[in-house]
């Protein structure tokens, strides 16, 4: 057992924590005292309980909250293209595509679930996922994932988007009418 967990807690690269995961850390068998243990830290400012069974430091990330609540998901859609570049107008919702589809409002930082089918939530091709937990699309991916749940999309600046890898992603969304969209959106960059 950690003699010290918020230590241990705070040396760790993760800056969002779900309880299971705090239990893991701490190798606590007893729950209840393992909840008292950190319902005073969230008393005492040493933790931020975000949602219920959501802890975090401080100063932890929105993205990896946003992994961390619904699982399995992946940040992508407008944030990622937003910030590859693609994308100019601002918005400030963190865009995830997860088993289903909700909005949500946490300390100030808003995310937006969107539900795709399993076969695609559970393919991994062109997501990548850093030691922090925090799994992200590809530009390319986010571009197809945003054809396919909404049909149409308009891209400010094609030229962050690699044509070749898009076309390796097409075959696991199997949409001519997709493949379609992508192409146009990349051909009249």
């Amino acid at each position: 057992m950690a003699t010290n967990l918020i230590l241990t807690l705070y040396k760790d690269k993760r800056t969002v924590f779900s309880f299971q995961e705090i239990a893991m850390i701490a190798g606590e068998p007893d729950a209840a005292r393992l909840k008292q243990r950190v319902n005073y830290y969230v008393r005492t400012n040493k933790l931020i309980n975000l949602r219920r069974g959501i802890y975090a430091k401080d100063t932890y990330l929105p993205e990896e909250l946003a992994c961390k609540i619904y699982k399995p998901s992946y940040i992508s859609l407008e944030y990622v293209l937003q910030k590859a570049g693609a994308v100019f107008q601002y918005n400030p919702v963190i865009t995830v595509v997860s088993y289903l589809s909700r909005k949500l409002k946490v300390d100030n930082h808003l995310i937006q679930y969107r539900k795709i089918k399993d076969n695609l939530l559970y393919n991994s091709a062109g997501i990548a996922m850093n030691d922090m937990g925090i799994s992200i699309a590809a530009p390319e991916r986010a571009l197809l994932d945003k054809i396919y749940l909404d049909k149409e999309y308009h891209v400010d600046a094609t030229n962050v988007l690699n044509k070749d890898e898009l076309m390796k992603l097409f075959s696991m969304y199997q949409s001519v009418r997709l493949e379609k969209s992508a192409l146009n959106i990349i051909s009249n960059a």
